[in-house]
């Protein structure tokens, strides 16, 4: 299984969209600082996942979470209003 995530910063204004096929050793690396574009932004908290089958559908899903209607689906279909507020 392949899992896209969701991250929320806990101390900035900052949400991430990733994706992986070992969703907690991931996690655990973000918040340990060895993520280059997610670093100065530790610690986090998982939001959320989605969980596919193949590499192909997590890529181009996390694609399409980053695109403005990716986002707005998220914020209504997946993620709470107050996480993306």
């Amino acid at each position: 299984m392949y899992y896209v995530y969701f991250l929320k910063s806990l101390e900035k204004d900052f949400r991430y969209v990733g994706y992986t096929s070992k969703l907690k050793s991931r996690f655990e690396a973000h918040n340990k600082g060895l993520n280059q574009s997610t670093k100065h932004y530790a610690p986090f908290e998982l939001e959320a996942y989605v969980a596919v089958k193949t590499k192909k559908i997590a890529k181009d899903l996390e694609k399409y979470f980053k695109t403005g209607s990716g986002i707005a689906f998220a914020r209504k279909r997946i993620l709470t209003y107050e996480a993306l507020a």
